[in-house]
């Protein structure tokens, strides 16, 4: 049955880019053909086809008309007219892979199931059939001798119902056999059902004499959907009399090789010198979102590489105990992550995609334990400030023009730090109410600094980097954090908004809200914007990359900056691009341009200088020194704060005790359902403890340092 054909472009090679085909969809078989025009579609030369059982589709959410199928170690990239058309094959091709792909469930720990494991299921099937029919003959005989009128009545209608399910199971048998032959047929060759004189089980051959119904012989697949071989055919017409009976199913996706070559990204394997490399024969057709996914296996893989870890067996103990002499502290100082079970769960993550749709927000969806990093988003937005010194230079600059381009040059270096592993994982979803606090220190910091007991952390002294965050909604997920130095009159409110979507081999979150920066000394407010972040390869080995446009804007002094985070194009190996312009008062053309790679170096052209100089660069952020945040041990934080809340989470993380993770995290998300459902029934709001909503700017911290400094100037 054909669901849907029309144009469309498909990516061929860097050479011959997009090229224009037509595509039949056809749900009976899962093919996806496609044909270099119409008229050649209707005299069946076929240029390729793609199958589609267990295959993902995928979309680019920066461009609104491509989408890609990733099948049998191959990416297809399409390229549909606009985007409500890409929607409508989207839609179609999804509808045909779950259709496809539920007829194989199997148990992943299990072996997978042969043909004769299918024909003793089918014969166990027969002989239960076979019994019913004796019982139901045997009710059929107890009627006859039945007196009292009523009960043969009610054993009456029994029977008429029994005999309806023996009719439908009858069928249902033949059906199986049928489905056998099409999905396992012999030498790749659809067979016709077997004859009266072939061995065939008596049940199902009564299925098909008891009430006169012909089974139909074979499957009618459509000529587009099957690849037909001229000597093949010619030969069937020899044997059968003009009729060909027999069609040649594909083994797997396939383009023409009259000219044509799909192409894969063979060079962006994201293989690391020491893992495991893919065999001499596969590194053509090699991409990295479609390379084989490992089976689920135990909880802890069979073998291990040499670099990865195992729990000993006082941190078992320790585990297991939930008590004792672990260090929780020393577990969030640690970065070492347990990279290798994103890859070994594999399977996991994709019976979850098999769930749901594209475009489809993630927001409420529970996503498995052993894809989390070890710490909470809260905590992740403090690395805004791991170069803290670039932050409080912006305060020390007399230039308004100097100010907005430390203003980028500390935006730009914020988000390499985020990183903490080579393998993109997501952070723990704070809890509504969850707060983090931390702090940082520097060299010419003095111990006799008064303290600031009205500032976010109230033990840090006036020279030190405090930095608070809170939870502040939980549907949406909404994120609050302030930072500010006391002596350098210079602080950051912000409040995030994470939405995110399901992108087929991809998820993206949509970081929405602003942050302001605020030079108190100068009455200057920078207001800055957010980029999406988006997880790539998330069958396989998930990496993140940046992508979206951000403004930093000032009022005041009519400074602004456009920066653009490039997402890397499927045709090339470029990632973790930047483009930045800065923008003096009502000029139209930038005094300051800035490229590179946001988690690498950066370079800056002043184009009001010497045409004919090189760029000079602008920030290596690989070359910064880190300064640690500094965060009270968890035996003296409050109930709610991040580490204390996660710290059981955590150290099954930390140990690949994903049972004990999941159990921890089940745990917290359990009681603060519980604390919402008390709050709905007794007719309550939360209220938050450290930020208020404004109408304007979202979120603000309640008190400011801006606030406090007046307040002490007017008393």
């Amino acid at each position: 049955m054909v669901v849907m054909e029309g144009s469309l472009s498909k990516w061929t090679n860097v050479m011959k880019g997009w090229q224009y085909r037509w595509f039949v969809l056809d749900d009976n078989s899962g093919l996806l053909t496609y044909y270099t025009s119409k008229e050649k579609m209707m005299r069946g030369a076929r240029r390729g086809c793609v199958r589609l059982k267990g295959a993902v589709i995928g979309i680019d959410d920066e461009d609104d008309s491509t989408f890609t199928i990733t099948v049998d170690h191959k990416t297809f990239h399409f390229q549909a007219r606009d985007a409500e058309e890409r929607e409508k094959w989207v839609r179609a091709l999804e509808d045909t892979i779950f259709r496809h792909g539920n007829r194989t469930l199997w148990d992943n720990h299990r072996p997978p199931p042969t043909i004769k494991d299918f024909d003793n299921k089918v014969s166990e099937a027969d002989a239960y059939l076979q019994l019913m029919i004796d019982q139901t003959k045997n009710l059929e005989e107890r009627i006859k001798t039945m007196v009292d009128s009523d009960e043969k009545a009610k054993c009456q209608v029994i029977l008429e119902h029994a005999n309806v399910m023996l009719d439908n199971i009858k069928h249902s048998i033949v059906l199986l056999q049928i489905a056998k032959n099409t999905a396992h047929p012999i030498n790749g060759i659809y067979q016709m059902r077997p004859g009266p004189s072939q061995n065939i089980s008596p049940t199902i051959a009564e299925a098909s004499d008891v009430t006169g119904t012909v089974v139909q012989q074979g499957i009618e697949l459509g000529s587009e959907c099957v690849e037909n071989s001229r000597r093949h055919s010619r030969t069937m017409e020899l044997v059968h009399g003009g009729t060909p009976t027999s069609l040649v199913v594909p083994p797997m996706s396939y383009s023409s090789s009259e000219g044509e070559e799909d192409f894969y990204d063979a060079n962006d394997s994201p293989f690391t010198p020491g893992s495991q490399q893919p065999t001499p024969t596969s590194l053509r057709s090699f991409d990295e979102e479609a390379q084989t996914v490992l089976p689920i296996g135990n909880k802890q893989p069979a073998s291990l590489p040499p670099n990865v870890r195992t729990p000993s067996v006082r941190q078992d103990s320790l585990l297991s105990s939930g008590v004792g002499n672990l260090d929780y502290d020393a577990l969030y100082e640690d970065d070492d992550e347990f990279d290798v079970e994103i890859e070994s769960h594999g399977s996991v993550i994709r019976h979850l995609l098999s769930q749901v749709k594209i475009g489809m927000d993630l927001t409420k969806v529970v996503l498995p334990t052993f894809i989390l990093e070890r710490r909470s988003l809260l905590e992740m937005y403090a690395d805004y400030f791991a170069h803290p010194d670039l932050f409080l230079k912006i305060a020390d600059l007399k230039d308004p023009r100097d100010r907005m381009v430390q203003v980028v040059k500390w935006y730009l270096s914020s988000y390499h730090a985020g990183r903490k592993s080579a393998v993109a994982k997501k952070p723990y979803n704070p809890i509504l109410g969850e707060i983090f606090r931390c702090h940082w220190d520097f060299p010419e910091s003095k111990e006799e600094e008064s303290p600031v007991p009205e500032g976010p952390v109230p033990w840090c002294n006036k020279n030190q980097l405090t930095f608070i965050a809170e939870q502040v909604s939980h549907h949406p997920p909404i994120s609050a954090f302030y930072a500010e130095h006391y002596n350098k009159r210079i602080s950051f409110n912000a409040h995030v908004y994470t939405k995110s979507k399901f992108l087929g081999l991809s998820v993206c979150v949509y970081n929405i809200g602003q942050g302001i920066v605020s030079v108190l000394d100068h009455d200057e407010e920078y207001i800055v914007t957010f980029p999406n972040g988006y997880g790539r390869s998330i069958l396989t080995v998930p990496w993140i990359e940046l992508g979206g446009t951000v403004t930093i804007t000032c009022h005041k002094t009519g400074y602004s900056s456009n920066i653009e985070f490039l997402t890397k194009p499927f045709y090339g190996n470029k990632k973790h691009k930047v483009n930045a312009e800065v923008f003096g008062p009502d000029d139209k053309k930038p005094f300051l341009s800035i490229s590179g790679e946001w988690n690498g170096v950066m370079e800056a052209k002043w184009p009001d200088k010497d045409q004919l100089q090189d760029a000079e660069l602008f920030i290596d952020v690989n070359a910064l020194h880190t300064i640690k945040k500094q965060v009270k041990p968890i035996s003296q934080q409050e109930a709610n704060e991040s580490r204390r809340l996660w710290k059981e989470v955590t150290a099954g993380l930390k140990f690949n005790d994903i049972d004990k993770a999941t159990s921890a995290k089940q745990t917290l998300e359990q009681k603060q359902r519980d604390e919402a459902k008390e709050r709905k029934e007794a007719g309550l709001e939360w209220r938050t403890k450290l930020f208020l909503k404004c109408q304007e700017d979202g979120w603000m911290y309640m008190k400011p340092l801006k606030q406090r400094l007046l307040q002490t100037s007017n008393t």
